[in-house]
């Protein structure tokens, strides 16, 4: 039923049109975000041809003998058009399992779009994953999402900061340079986690240049001055927060509720959803509890992000 093509650089064009009428795609799967790590990825997306035209993609990359979708990125999985059905899904993914096998793998990992990115309900591959691949849960993450439109009364605390960054002044401004950001950002993470973040300060700006109107940075300033930020992703469905930082100042002011003020309910208010990330360390097997808690405060509640994997 299906023709199943490896992708090259020939078919970027293909591949971008197609993932921007996918149902459940985001700006992530542009070949233009997707190959800004290529030197890290063994790249090995794949098309999928029915009756001659394209069906389907698969974002994915090579480790071995393992086929990922994908860890280069927050998510992967199957990107699907409205012309996809379910009973064709379940047949994809069986052609799917023995090509692999004839090209050498023997297993994959796949980490599917949460349903809140989805523009239309485009779950046929838990489905087809389960019952014809024997896929299992792998891992579990959970995130914290605001459901706008349903405008949940913030926690005490956190009006009370709101009030005290109106009160000291504090301005927030959009499209905010990102280097003075990345400085609090590299710091934090440094002085909590001891780690650095994903990108690099040239790779995020890199990614913005290509992606003017979904990564946006929002800054909050005393006095001129940054005292934190935050990075959003805009995706059709979704407001997510990528990055999120603020240095001892901006804590204290109040910075974080002054920009979801802001967000929430001045420039995004059509939005569905404001997904605040994970609150998880070691593949998210360990809840920060006070981190979830403080995301929580805003009217957030859990989505989780699922991994999977089957041997071929």
């Amino acid at each position: 039923m299906f023709e199943i093509r490896r992708y090259t650089t020939e078919d970027k064009l293909l591949w971008d049109r197609y993932v921007s009428r996918a149902r459940n795609a985001t700006f992530l799967f542009y070949r233009d975000y997707m190959d800004y790590h290529a030197d890290r990825f063994q790249d090995f997306s794949l098309l999928f041809y029915k009756n001659g035209k394209l069906y389907a993609l698969l974002p994915a990359h090579q480790k071995g003998t393992t086929l990922y979708s994908h860890f280069g990125l927050t998510y992967g999985g199957l990107l699907m058009d409205i012309r996809v059905k379910a009973a064709d899904t379940c047949a994809l993914f069986e052609e799917l399992n023995g090509w692999l096998r004839a090209q050498g793998f023997r297993k994959v990992v796949y980490r599917p779009v949460p349903w809140i990115y989805h523009v239309h309900p485009s779950e046929e591959d838990l489905y087809a994953i389960y019952w014809k691949c024997g896929a299992r849960l792998r891992s579990r993450n959970i995130g914290t999402t605001i459901f706008m439109q349903q405008h949940l009364r913030w926690r005490k605390n956190h009006l009370r900061q709101l009030r005290k960054a109106k009160d000291g002044g504090i301005c927030v401004k959009s499209d905010a340079p990102l280097a003075e950001f990345w400085e609090i950002l590299e710091e934090n993470l440094m002085n909590r986690f001891q780690a650095k973040p994903v990108h690099t300060l040239e790779e995020m700006a890199l990614l913005k240049s290509r992606f003017p109107k979904n990564i946006i940075q929002y800054s909050a300033y005393k006095d001129g001055h940054i005292i934190g930020g935050i990075l959003f992703y805009i995706t059709p469905q979704v407001v997510h927060c990528q990055y999120i930082s603020t240095n001892t100042e901006g804590k204290e002011l109040g910075a974080m509720e002054a920009i979801y003020e802001r967000v929430v309910y001045h420039d995004y208010t059509t939005y569905p959803y404001l997904d605040f990330g994970s609150s998880t360390e070691q593949n998210g097997s360990i809840l920060n509890e006070g981190l979830i808690a403080h995301k929580e405060g805003y009217g957030g509640r859990s989505v989780v992000y699922d991994t999977y994997e089957w041997d071929l």
